[in-house]
């Protein structure tokens, strides 16, 4: 097997800059803080770790008396705000050639210019450049679609355009192609770094001179998975972090192998894949031969191995090693993230099973083994792909905290901030724990994956709004579920629209506020009083015409009915009496008794319990009329 190094493999000039640089400032003594992981490759963001750098996620989380980083991806000018008013010392690695990108922005901006930048929206060197115009600014991440955006772009009096400075240059050539016949006001500047540029076509002419390619570099590295892209187009190309990930089941029957590297990924990493290449088709061994010598390799932390189940206990479950006179030990959280889970319910003996060493102990030939990471490592390729592509993704939400809930995605742990989790503010996002939903990754560098449920229930409301107003109409029925409640009434979803129900729609009865009739979350049944499709607006009704307390009275309970009812109110001229719920009758103080009544207060008060007959009733102007005294007369008479 001939091996053929890519000869511009390793860090980019910004890359190399931005890591020399950290390096200085922590062998100087200086407290360090980088926003975000300093480089896309997690050994040398965990070398910087271990040498006491920290990595935050924004300027908030940088401890006092900590001077700050900035990246080679570069951030928006808030960023630099923020810096500023908590008085704390930077050190700017932004890329030349992102600077460069960031005076653009800030020109488009001046001359009242469309921003438009091909690239990775969630990509922090993006989210940098569109931070640098407060214009009109539009992101697309390949040719279908920037042709979607022509209509809106002809309509553009002047656009620039940019690009990502790890876009994939074919694309980028082509989209050029594209805005150079159908858009002529837009001023296109070439802004694809050199190392960049250098690297793809490398990677290009290597490929079709290999039958297999290693591209070495981080799982969430930009311009590696281009480089795998590249790559993977003439021949059998894969990606690896580090040695230990080199399979050589991969490089079976390869004649000649090409190697090139990400601009994150460091020349010591690139030389270990080589020397571990180079042991492996050493004195000419056959597969099968490399095969069984990479079996009997010593176990070591992060390494891939399969066991079979030898013993299950309530706590954890004992394994044999494959190819390894060790055994192993997993425990019950190393085994489930579910903490109801129980070990006999997930495994049993001889099962065999796929894990990933924590930790050796070669004295007593005992391994602490995990499932849990193995499928993280596994659904990490999915997650990266899924942030990438922006596919949809489905996890169980397994905690909620301050700032939002946790997700668990393919054995990934999913961070949703709570400004992220749900449609609205005051909703209860902690509600969201032990459901299974839908979510999108919005970010995801190295140990920091984030996502958001509310762009995917934005979507389906979306679709859900559009059937609504095209079949709504004046008196249909809903099954809702109530959002929010205010003092004028309740806020209900009828399928991806809020509709306002009155508070007077609620009940037939006088009520104070809303939640004496319904709480946020109920599901209720509601009907179409009003719409405004222009505006967007409905109102719903509630309460039914058959509970009306007034119809119910008319046709249960006649005049010259009696019945014992509470007062519930005391008045100069009497007191009103409930007859019924949402229906009070008056009791004239001349109906009170036979004896001259001066003042109401002196013969009744509120709560007290009176025997009352129905002597009228107006339902037009709704108003009845009591009297205790014929009841009294009637009691006479009886006598």
């Amino acid at each position: 097997m001939n091996i053929i190094r890519a000869k511009t493999a390793g860090f980019c000039f910004g890359v190399d800059r931005a890591v020399k640089l950290t390096y200085d400032l922590l062998a100087d003594g200086h407290k360090v803080a980088t926003l975000g992981p300093l480089i896309h490759n997690p050994q040398v963001v965990e070398d910087l770790e271990a040498k006491g750098a920290l990595t935050c996620p924004d300027v908030a989380s940088v401890p006092d008396g900590y001077e700050v980083v900035i990246r080679s991806h570069g951030v928006p000018q808030t960023v630099y705000d923020e810096i500023s008013t908590r008085r704390l010392a930077y050190h700017d690695a932004t890329c030349p050639f992102v600077a460069k990108i960031h005076k653009i922005a800030m020109r488009a901006d001046e001359n009242h210019a469309l921003l438009l930048v091909a690239g990775d929206a969630s990509h922090p060197e993006v989210q940098g450049i569109v931070g640098h115009t407060k214009g009109k600014v539009k992101v697309f991440a390949n040719l279908e679609e920037l042709e979607k955006m022509l209509p809106e772009l002809l309509q553009q009096k002047s656009i620039y355009v940019v690009a990502q400075t790890t876009f994939r240059v074919e694309s980028w050539e082509k989209c050029k192609e594209f805005l150079k016949k159908q858009c002529t006001k837009a001023e296109i500047f070439d802004t694809i770094c050199n190392a960049t540029w250098a690297r793809q076509q490398e990677a290009e002419d290597l490929s079709q001179k290999c039958d297999h390619m290693v591209v070495i570099g981080g799982h969430h590295s930009s311009n590696t998975q281009k480089l795998l892209q590249v790559a993977a187009r003439h021949a059998v190309a894969i990606n690896v972090e580090t040695a230990d990930e080199l399979d050589p089941a991969w490089l079976k029957d390869a004649v000649t192998v090409g190697v090139t590297a990400g601009a994150s990924t460091p020349s010591s990493i690139i030389e270990e894949v080589l020397n571990s290449m180079s042991e492996e088709i050493r004195d000419d061994m056959s597969f099968e031969e490399m095969l069984a010598a990479s079996e009997a390799k010593p176990l070591y932390a992060g390494k891939i191995v399969k066991a079979k189940v030898i013993s299950v206990s309530p706590t954890e479950c004992v394994v044999g090693i494959d190819g390894s006179k060790h055994t192993g030990v997993v425990t019950l959280r190393e085994m489930s993230h579910d903490p109801n889970a129980k070990m006999e319910d997930l495994v049993k003996v001889d099962d065999d099973l796929d894990l990933v060493v924590i930790k050796t102990n070669d004295q007593e030939g005992v391994d602490t083994l995990s499932r849990v990471r193995f499928e993280a490592q596994k659904g990490m390729k999915d997650v990266s792909e899924a942030a990438e592509n922006g596919t949809v993704m489905e996890g169980d939400v397994m905690e909620a905290n301050k700032g939002g809930v946790v997700v668990n995605v393919k054995g990934v742990r999913v961070f949703v901030p709570r400004s992220q989790a749900t449609m609205r503010r005051d909703e209860d996002y902690t509600k969201l724990v032990g459901q299974h939903v839908q979510l999108v990754i919005t970010e995801c560098a190295g140990r920091k994956i984030v996502g958001s449920i509310n762009k995917v229930t934005a979507e389906a409301n979306k679709a859900k709004r559009e059937e609504f107003w095209a079949n709504v109409e004046v008196g249909k029925q809903y099954k809702g579920v109530v959002k929010s409640l205010t003092s004028y009434g309740a806020f209900v979803d009828v399928g991806g629209v809020d509709g306002l129900c009155h508070i007077s729609e609620l009940s037939w009865s006088n009520i104070k506020h809303p939640s004496e009739v319904v709480s946020v979350g109920d599901e209720i049944e509601v009907y179409v009083k009003s719409y405004d499709p222009e505006n967007q607006k409905v109102s719903l009704g509630y309460k039914k015409e058959e509970d009306n307390p007034w119809v119910k009275l008319e046709n249960e309970v006649p005049v010259g009915t009696e019945f014992t009812a509470p007062v519930v109110s005391i008045t100069k001229f009497g007191a009103f009496v409930r007859i019924m719920p949402g229906i009070d009758g008056l009791v004239h103080i001349s109906e009170i008794s036979n004896e001259r009544v001066n003042k109401v207060s002196d013969v009744l008060k509120v709560g007290d319990e009176v025997r009352v007959k129905l002597t009228a009733v107006d339902f037009d102007r709704k108003r009845i009329s009591l009297s205790m005294k014929a009841c009294l007369d009637e009691a006479e008479d009886a006598e």
